[in-house]
């Protein structure tokens, strides 16, 4: 497998002419239902222990803790994954790395549902997490390759919430499943992953890793885009002889727009997890929430969010790629929705103020994770996706989750809502120096 999912070669085959623009919107449209697709098949998989773990705790005789020590060795292997496996995705075949890494998924979840041992699960979960890492990378990389920047908004945001779709249709799939075969956990587990294979059969018949492999021109050719790199120069290639170590310390580590994107990223996730995380313990304990309710804010604070993360990124694409000026402008309005969340005591405006913190939140996350691509040639998107999602998650995710919790037994809730203002003023700051960057670049770019 490991020579299947390396780069192909450009196609032999050339599209005439007079047919490249139809032929460019078909393929275009099956990338971006692979890529949607497929990292539905990746949530799908990833949720299924996280959905089961109630009665898994009642069959298997586990405790709390036992469930949290499995899903942490998750938490800790995606946050390292995404790094390494971001990095080698840019060797590969975008479009079969995608496939591999849900295929792999698949059979590991088979595995987890057949083990009750606790360390086997651990194990499991951990591995799962590494082939899970495989996913964002391949399918950001597709979305680099096959589309330019007018439209590139759009398409990534589309994608990004696929991940929404994925919560809910996992949900769904877990449901059918205690359904069909009497409550059965091993049953739910290998539906999951059936489903899932026939997923992976999709995005190959759908999908392609890049332009030049279906004999297309490729994207930089066909609509002049370009990517303005930190030092002013552009680059327009998708591939290069330089090595993954090269093109890691060369374009990620020494590219300053990268660590700000990234930085801006790891705040964002800090106040998203910060918010998400909490919103029982908190909606219940300090705005007298019922609990039941508490649990069904969560639902529509994820998918509320959906359409207006793909209005926001067709805003974007309008405004020429400005996209660290719509998220300033985001986070601003995430801040007063933040206010009314924090010091409200009226139950519908506060599910209100979630509602439309949701887009806010979610909207500049969508445009970060686009932007740290946009600041790096194609070849090295893999890198800077995994670059950043290991900020997101080792650092972002766990200081929202630990510190939060630490913070909240020490301090009370007003120790929460610090972390979270402090949190979005230091993405404000991240943010203003991007634009205020790339403004420059351009003109230096033009001179």
């Amino acid at each position: 497998m490991f020579k299947w999912i390396l780069k192909q070669p450009d196609s032999q085959k050339i599209v005439p002419p007079e047919k490249v623009a139809s032929t460019y919107k078909w393929r275009q449209f099956g990338v971006l239902l692979a890529t949607c697709i497929g990292y539905i098949g990746y949530y799908i998989i990833r949720l299924v222990f996280t959905t089961e773990q109630n009665d898994i705790m009642k069959a298997y005789h586990f405790s709390t803790a036992n469930i949290g020590l499995i899903l942490s060795c998750f938490g800790i292997g995606y946050g390292v994954a995404k790094l390494f496996m971001g990095v080698f995705a840019d060797k590969c075949d975008s479009n079969r790395y995608l496939m591999a890494g849900l295929f792999l998924s698949a059979v590991l979840n088979i595995f987890l549902g057949s083990t009750k041992n606790l360390y086997l699960m651990m194990l499991l979960m951990f591995l799962m997490a590494v082939t899970q890492g495989m996913g964002a990378a391949a399918c950001q990389k597709m979305i680099q390759l096959w589309w330019g920047p007018r439209m590139r908004g759009t398409m990534y945001s589309i994608w990004s919430s696929a991940h929404n779709a994925g919560s809910f249709i996992c949900v769904a799939i877990v449901q059918l499943a205690v359904f069909l075969f009497s409550g059965s956990i091993p049953a739910v587990f290998y539906t999951a992953s059936v489903i899932s294979f026939i997923i992976c059969i999709l995005i190959l018949l759908l999908g392609a890793d890049r332009p030049k492999v279906v004999g297309l021109p490729d994207i930089s050719t066909y609509t002049g885009d370009k990517v303005i790199l930190d030092n002013g120069q552009v680059s327009t290639s998708d591939q290069t002889d330089l090595s993954i170590t090269q093109i890691f310390i060369k374009y990620i580590l020494k590219n300053k727009l990268v660590w700000a994107v990234t930085l801006t990223s790891m705040s964002l996730y800090l106040v998203r997890y910060g918010i998400q995380s909490w919103i029982p313990s908190y909606l219940v304990q300090n705005k007298g929430f019922d609990p039941a309710a508490a649990k069904w804010v969560i639902g529509i604070f994820e998918l509320a969010s959906v359409p207006g993360v793909i209005i926001i990124g067709a805003i974007s694409d309008a405004l020429k790629g400005r996209r660290a000026t719509v998220s300033i402008v985001c986070v601003i309005g995430m801040l007063l929705c933040l206010t009314c969340y924090f010091f409200s005591s009226n139950h519908t405006v506060i599910i209100i103020a979630l509602i439309i913190m949701g887009n806010l939140i979610y909207a500049p996350l969508t445009l970060v994770g686009l932007m740290i691509n946009e600041v790096v040639p194609k070849f090295a998107v893999g890198a800077s996706t995994g670059f950043m999602g290991f900020f997101q998650y080792i650092f972002g995710e766990t200081l929202a989750t630990a510190l939060i919790g630490i913070l909240v037994d020490h301090f009370g809730w007003i120790a929460s809502n610090t972390v979270l203002y402090g949190a979005s003023i230091v993405a404000v700051l991240f943010l203003l120096y991007t634009a205020i960057s790339e403004r420059q670049m351009r003109k230096k770019a033009a001179e």
